[in-house]
């Protein structure tokens, strides 16, 4: 209703002044005539005549009514160059805030509705720096100044700083026509106030602060390299610490553009994921399925069989698996390729200069134009009293601790409830161990939807897991021989006797040794960066898990295309890296595969959205496989297609989001995932039939009420 009351007040405003022939004096000849008729009062009584003018001036730039210019040419007339330029100065500014507030009122909540996934970016830039960009706009009258105040409102700019920006920066050009306005007579058109060479020096002018900006970066620059010595030649042109995914990535892309690069890895090449991580975890997982597919071959007419498992021979397989895959990623094929692999221990001693420990005991330095940090990741181990007595492993020591056994552990306990932890629990549990979860929140995958959460509890415990949520680990005890886990629940001591103990309650990037410290480079958590990935130092970059934000391989290989890209052509051009469409997969059984938004993030983030279902349990190829259990849940923005995330639990889940990815990253609807052919029968149809789902529910029942008149009237 107050919406309302503005809007029928505004239009008001415009039919007064239709109906009273103000806009008449809105023009060269009707300024001179009132002008002429004020010069009188103004000579006795001129404080009047500066508020009925400033308060005309106020209201009209308040409704975005056209006259401003020549409103100022009369305030030049009426008040000189001083009094003109203050009198004007004020009330356009507070007129400029007024529409720029009825702007935000009547119109923010409406576009952030329509467009507010869009407007992200754009609203952290205006958080960051709109007194910036709004004081080079005022300076550069490219823009009409009400397009302005009116497309200001809908960010989120501080009202204060509106109004101070806007008063600093119009003040230029409001001096100009107020000068102008002194020999109001001599003027015959507004053309021949603004002449070229004056639109030339208001461009010059709001250019200053760009130009000013960068002067003020490059100044920044050199204060951050003024205690080093620069080199005057460079041994490389890029030089990466790490062979992980995210150091193997950038020193292919710096290959493949011809760049001298050295990639030094002191430990196995391929990294975490190679070796420690995606892929032995993922070798673990098909055994462990394989063995649970057969005590239930009964669900395929087959005879259910209790598997012969070797575990040390799955734990070999595993290794097999990790030797099969690390030619792509060994030294062999990245010499070949062009890079400088060299095994050693790096450590930055300057800004261009690393300090190479051979793993051979050789020691030298070596110098580059720019450095990539992609170091990864380690297991965070919690500090538990007691842990190093009883001893433990990490998804990091496991294979090379379990390969050793003939028999899996008898009772494992696996410390986490996320991804990593989940993954594990349920795979030791199909090769037969006897495992407790311990997860100190309310629920295991926290990140997750709560019925997501739900159904991965439920999926453990049908394998076996014992899952102890809302259960806190305080320390462990050695007692005999024996271990203990000793928790906390709901205000009750618990203890759980175990044979080993798994870590998996996260990892944390390896931020010690490399000389950042020394270099002032911030290390909070992860080593921290700018947009283009740079440190503290622009010719220093981070990459990969020791950068974070995710800690995915293939983020960490999408980060590495913007590190290396700005590393060696940042001089011309410098790309932002982009996190807008993330995927990521949790590889129990059902897969959990996520990308975008869920709905605990969107009401978190207060982002408006609908809910389309589709149950896996309808699709035929699911049925067929007796995999026929999982859902797809696609949340879109109220009333259009358009695609805010999507949740798929289920066989090959991971597999299946790849077309939503594909569909949010290039901007396509469920409109378009219904209109392509699926193959059937497929585990794929099930995205063309939550899109369906989408559809039915969006049906014009208006249009649909006709066509069915319209087809009774058809049979006579």
């Amino acid at each position: 209703m107050k919406k309302l009351i503005i809007l029928v007040a505004i239009a008001a405003i415009f039919l007064a002044a239709h109906y009273f022939g103000i806009d008449s004096y809105l023009t060269l000849d009707g300024l001179k005539q009132g002008v002429n008729q004020l010069q009188t009062l103004n000579a006795t009584q001129p404080w009047l005549v500066v508020a009925i003018f400033s308060a005309i001036y106020i209201v009209l730039t308040a409704v975005s009514f056209p006259g401003a210019a020549v409103m100022t040419l009369g305030a030049g007339a009426l008040f000189g160059v001083v009094g003109g330029t203050i009198v004007v100065s004020f009330a356009s500014t507070i007129g400029a805030t007024l529409a720029f507030l009825a702007s935000r009122y009547l119109l923010r909540d409406y576009v952030e509705s329509k467009f507010g996934s869009r407007l992200k970016a754009f609203n952290t830039g205006i958080e960051k720096e709109g007194a910036f960009y709004l004081f080079t706009l005022r300076l550069a009258p490219v823009v009409p100044f009400f397009v302005i105040n009116l497309l200001m409102g809908l960010t989120a700019i501080k009202t204060r700083t509106y109004y101070w920006v806007s008063q600093l920066g119009m003040l230029a050009g409001t001096a100009v026509y107020v000068n102008a306005g002194t020999q109001l007579a001599k003027i015959s058109s507004l053309k021949g106030i603004l002449s070229p060479g004056l639109l030339i020096s208001f461009t010059l002018l709001g250019l200053f602060p760009l130009i000013a900006k960068k002067a003020l970066n490059l100044i920044a620059k050199r204060k951050v390299y003024a205690h080093w010595k620069k080199p005057a030649r460079f041994d490389q042109n890029l030089i990466v610490i790490g062979a992980g995914a995210a150091g193997l990535v950038t020193a292919y892309i710096a290959a493949a553009v011809k760049a001298k690069v050295t990639l030094i890895e002191a430990h196995k090449m391929g990294g975490d994921c190679l070796n420690y991580g995606c892929v032995p975890s993922k070798a673990l997982i098909k055994s462990a399925k394989l063995a649970h597919q057969m005590r239930h071959a009964d669900r395929y007419g087959l005879n259910a069989a209790t598997p012969a498992l070797s575990f040390k021979a799955v734990m070999q397989r595993v290794h097999k698996v990790i030797a099969d895959i690390a030619p792509h990623d060994s030294i062999e094929r990245y010499t070949g390729l062009g890079v400088n692999v060299v095994q050693g221990y790096a450590k930055l001693i300057d800004p261009w200069t690393v300090h190479i420990k051979h793993n051979d005991g050789r020691e030298c330095t070596m110098t580059a134009r720019s450095i990539v940090i992609a170091a990864g990741a380690q297991p965070f181990v919690p500090p538990l009293p007691g842990l190093q007595d009883v001893g433990y492993v990490t998804s990091d020591t496991l294979w090379d601790e379990f390969v050793k056994r003939d028999e899996p552990p008898k009772r494992l306990v696996v410390l986490g409830g996320g991804p990593i932890g989940c993954e594990l629990a349920q795979s030791f549990a199909r090769l037969g161990a006897t495992v407790t979860q311990v997860e100190m929140a309310d629920r295991i995958m926290i990140r997750e939807d709560v019925e997501v959460s739900d159904l991965a509890m439920k999926s453990l415990h049908a394998d076996g897991v014992n899952v102890l949520v809302g259960h806190k680990a305080l320390r462990c005890e050695l007692r005999d021989g024996r271990k203990f886990l000793i928790m906390e629940h709901t205000g009750q001591r618990i203890e759980l006797e175990f044979d080993d103990l798994l870590c998996a309650v996260g990892r944390s990037a390896r931020l010690a040794g490399y000389g950042l410290e020394a270099l002032g480079i911030d290390t909070h958590r992860v080593v921290q960066t700018n947009e283009y990935l740079e440190t503290l130092y622009p010719n220093i970059f981070a990459a990969g898990d020791v950068a974070g934000p995710y800690q995915f391989t293939h983020v960490a290989a999408h980060q590495a295309w913007y590190a290396a890209v700005n590393a060696l052509f940042g001089q011309f051009k410098k790309f932002k890296v982009d996190y807008s469409v993330i995927p990521w997969t949790t590889f129990i059984d059902p897969e959990v595969a996520r990308v975008g938004l869920n709905e605990a993030d969107a009401k978190s983030q207060n982002v408006p959205f609908e809910v389309t279902r589709y149950g896996i349990d309808d699709l035929d190829r699911a049925i067929a496989d007796s995999d026929a259990h999982g859902f797809v849940k696609v949340l879109t923005v109220p009333g259009k297609d358009k695609i805010l995330g999507v949740t798929i639990v289920g066989t090959h889940a991971g597999d299946l989001l790849a077309e939503f990815v594909l569909a949010m990253r290039h901007g396509l609807g469920l409109n378009k995932i219904l209109g392509t052919i699926h193959t059937y029968p497929t585990l794929a149809e099930a995205n063309k039939y939550a899109a369906g789902e989408w559809k039915r529910a969006h049906a014009p029942a208006r249009v649909l009420a006709l066509l069915s008149k319209y087809h009774t009237w058809r049979l006579g």
